[in-house]
């Protein structure tokens, strides 16, 4: 009995892709096998990762269009077939990847008479477009069409908001999940004490289900790393009922020379000052991705973010120093 318990403990787990195709530039599919596994295991791991690929994976969307020229949304134009809110779902449908860090700005100017597809979509050269036949509006009439665009890196899904559109600006739902579908099944052997994992994913184009699957692993990762320091995190119930009270600490503080340069700020990625990778992917979900964004938050405001401990808040300022990106901080208040 114990030499079959020391044997299953060491088998190695491998996995592989038994199967990919491309149907076209916006359906990628993969089927990959994970084995050996023993049984209930097969269903733990595939719950989890199909959970992770649709929902902890980030994507590449257009959020906004911009135009003066359109009174509302529901609105026609002469010389355009398409109503307005007919090229706002056009350009909802626009697949992007990119490594970009927050949003950015984009835009579309042809004269007519033609159709406009995602090619005309002049875009940051860190944003690739991956299908530019996708059709947007089609010009009857020799006319200019000037459109903004503002492109944004997230996850999810984010229905727009009309009470939050300006006047000349109209937002576009935003389905950032690169993963389309997904599901896995089960394959049980050996008198149904082994079992193998199938995975099957579908994405976009804009990451191969290869590369969906390595990332969601990461992040399922990320997010189970704190219970392997739980013992660090145990608090007194009966203080935490009554409430602590952090002692307010800003990045604003000893940084007057500092952020009179806010382009410079913005230029600074959180990845630059290299920080533990917990602490990185901490920022990263809470959409802290430049060292202005960064120097903008309190310790209350960071103590806030799911995972975060006050560990990191030192860790933060001990790496900025060190890297000689911040100097002067006021060490004595970060202690609680």
């Amino acid at each position: 009995m114990l030499r079959e318990e020391v044997a299953v403990s060491t088998r190695t787990l491998q996995w592989k892709c038994v199967e990919s195709r491309i149907d076209s530039k916006r359906f990628y599919y993969a089927r990959f096998v994970l084995s050996p596994l023993m049984k209930g295991q097969a269903d733990t791991i595939g719950i989890a990762m199909r959970r992770a690929l649709l929902g902890e994976i980030e994507g590449t969307c257009i959020t906004h269009a911009k135009s003066e020229k359109i009174p509302h949304e529901y609105s026609t134009i002469v010389g355009i077939e398409e109503s307005v809110h007919e090229i706002l779902m056009n350009l909802k449908e626009i697949v992007l990847g990119s490594n970009l860090y927050g949003t950015c700005d984009a835009s579309i100017c042809v004269k007519g008479p033609g159709n406009i597809t995602a090619k005309d979509i002049i875009a940051p050269p860190f944003v690739e477009i991956i299908d530019t036949t996708q059709h947007i509006a089609s010009l009857t009439e020799p006319i200019n069409l000037c459109i903004g665009l503002q492109i944004e890196r997230n996850r999810g899904y984010h229905m727009k908001t009309p009470n939050n559109a300006q006047k000349g600006s109209y937002p576009i739902d935003a389905v950032f999940m690169p993963v389309r579908n997904t599901n896995h099944s089960i394959h049980s052997y050996g008198n149904e004490k082994n079992e193998m994992l199938f995975l099957e994913i579908w994405t976009n184009g804009s990451l191969t289900p290869k590369e969906a699957l390595h990332e969601a692993s990461r992040n399922l990762i990320d997010l189970f790393l704190p219970f392997l320091h739980a013992e660090e995190q145990d608090i007194d119930l009966e203080d935490n009922q009554r409430g602590v009270t952090l002692p307010f600490f800003t990045f604003h503080d000893g940084l007057t020379k500092l952020k009179k340069n806010e382009k410079a700020l913005k230029s600074i990625f959180i990845d630059q000052p290299e920080l533990p990778s917990r602490t990185y992917n901490c920022l990263k979900r809470s959409n802290i991705h430049t060292l202005l964004n960064l120097l903008n938050k309190s310790q209350e405001d960071l103590l806030k973010m799911k995972h975060f401990r006050i560990e990191d808040v030192k860790e933060i300022v001990t790496v900025l120093q060190k890297k000689h990106f911040v100097k002067n901080f006021p060490k004595n208040k970060l202690s609680i």
